[in-house]
């Protein structure tokens, strides 16, 4: 089971967007995920008429490492780990560290 998923609000830790939250778009890889408005490079695109694309400069996210990236807690505000709980049933299910409460 994986810590992280997609649509799960996360804040960015380390590197040049350091402090931003985004929510996960997708997953790329193992260790990578691609957030919402983070990340944005400039993309200097050539055009191709067969496909009707425009050229010019296009900015998009590209992916940053899962290390760079921890889960937004609402109650308290700020970064939490996650953790993982196996319940009676032999189902997992993902939960706050700092406070214990429930993520899904």
């Amino acid at each position: 089971m994986r810590k992280l998923r997609r649509d799960d609000e996360v804040i960015v830790i380390a590197g040049r967007d350091k402090g931003t939250r985004g929510t996960i778009m997708r997953m790329v890889g193992d260790d990578r995920v691609i957030v919402g408005g983070v990340n944005l490079v400039k993309r200097h695109t050539k055009p191709n008429p067969n496909l009707g694309q425009p050229g010019g400069i296009v900015e998009k996210e590209v992916p940053l490492h899962i290390s760079n990236v921890a889960i937004f807690n609402p109650d308290t505000g700020a970064a939490d780990r996650v953790g993982i709980r196996i319940g009676e049933d032999g189902g997992k299910s993902r939960y706050y560290k700092s406070s214990g409460d429930a993520i899904d």
